[in-house]
């Protein structure tokens, strides 16, 4: 998105001019990194669809994004410069639109901008919490550790993608498969059969009678149906990329009967390795809170930490400031937090929390790629079984009226 802004310099003097960014929060962090006082931020211009479209179509897959990581870590860690490394992995790099985005990211290095800002500027490529681990990183002086962290958590993330994404071929091809029989069904083979049950005055179940209706519904309809599905999907999405449909999107997400729990510990995760890796870094605990809270990547748990940051700023205890955010943060992480507290060791707990929560949402991933085809499987049997029941009971009520 384009945002317009007025801003002034440290010597007062103002500017005015437009910033690209995924949203309005990280627009106005890449301001304040150039030491901007910002005075007014709008978004300039609504994205028209063929740009959406040309964006979703040169995204940068996730695989090329964990080599890239993984490499940049193996440079930095190597003790290769910056520059040089940039340098390297745009020699290296095949895809041609994360080569341009390296391409981009060392001219802007090269310009004065740091490592996140330059990232800032590819919103599409760099998430809100890689941007944001990059720039903690910068702030404590370890970035190749920052860098190796990232490798390390999108070789789990695609890992975790990978495992669920071939779990699901099979009942996706059933499903899809299923679609175009129903589709068949409802529009040619039940047009055809109706004047036949029509006419012989045979009992016509409930089931059959709903699909006929259905049947003549989108036959009548369908251009209109398709219309307003696209419409509706395309108003929803636009809402999502607003700053209260991401609130709202966000808090969904949590509430999800399933994916909810995972989702949390998934955060929980996030939020202890960051925290660990900043105060380990020398920030302060409530920076340090504000920072890992904009590292999440949700919403809900950036306000429930800036909460948490402003009440240890009141002299408040973070492990206790943590327990009363329970709905967001389990018991465990205030306990161990609070051990932390006692002996002085508040990152090396952080870590382990994270460690322990790393493993739950791998199990808890492991256990859903297990159930997830036999659960569709049994979904897909029961509808199976009421579409042959409509169009075989009539049939058979049709063969005793004779």
């Amino acid at each position: 998105m384009k945002f317009r802004y007025n801003a002034r310099t440290k010597q007062g003097e103002l500017q005015t001019g437009f910033i690209e960014g995924a949203n309005r929060e990280m627009a106005f962090n890449t301001l304040a990194g150039h030491e901007l006082y910002v005075l007014n931020l709008d978004i300039a211009e609504v994205p028209k669809w063929t740009e959406r479209l040309k964006d979703l179509l040169n995204r940068v897959k996730s695989v090329d994004l964990m080599v890239f990581t993984r490499q940049f870590a193996t440079l930095l860690e190597a003790k290769i410069s910056l520059g040089d490394a940039l340098k390297n992995l745009y020699k290296q790099t095949r895809n041609p639109i994360l080569k341009e985005v390296i391409s981009e990211l060392s001219s802007d290095i090269d310009s004065g901008l740091s490592l996140s800002q330059a990232m800032e500027r590819h919103p599409n490529v760099f998430s809100n919490f890689y941007a944001s681990m990059v720039r903690s990183a910068e702030v404590t002086g370890r970035l190749e550790e920052s860098i190796g962290f990232m490798a390390e958590y999108l070789e789990k993330e695609v890992g975790i993608l990978s495992r669920v994404r071939n779990a699901l071929i099979y009942p996706v091809v059933v499903i899809a498969l299923f679609g175009i029989v129903v589709g068949i069904m409802v529009g040619v083979v039940f047009p055809q059969l109706e004047p036949i049950f029509l006419e012989s005055n045979a009992e016509i179940p409930v089931i059959t009678k709903i699909l006929l209706s259905g049947s003549h519904f989108i036959v009548d309809w369908w251009l209109a149906l398709l219309i307003i599905l696209v419409v509706f999907l395309m108003v929803v999405i636009d809402y999502f990329r607003t700053p209260e449909g991401q609130i709202v999107f966000d808090d969904l997400r949590l509430k999800l009967p399933v994916a909810g729990g995972l989702y949390k510990k998934l955060y929980v995760a996030r939020f202890s390795e960051s925290l660990g890796v900043l105060i380990k870094g020398g920030i302060p605990i409530a920076q340090a809170l504000e920072i890992s809270g904009r590292a999440i990547g949700s919403v809900p748990y950036r306000d429930a930490l800036r909460e948490v940051a402003d009440a240890v700023r009141g002299g408040q205890l973070m492990s206790q400031a943590l327990a009363e955010k329970e709905n967001y943060f389990p018991l465990l992480v205030s306990q161990m937090v609070a051990v932390g507290e006692s002996t002085g060791r508040i990152e090396d707990l952080l870590f382990r929390v994270s460690s322990f929560y790393t493993r739950e949402v791998d199990d808890a991933v492991s256990s859903m790629v297990e159930l997830i085809q036999p659960a569709l499987m049994v979904v897909i049997g029961v509808l199976v079984a009421l579409l042959f029941a409509a169009v075989l009971l009539p049939i058979f009520n049709l063969a005793q009226s004779f």
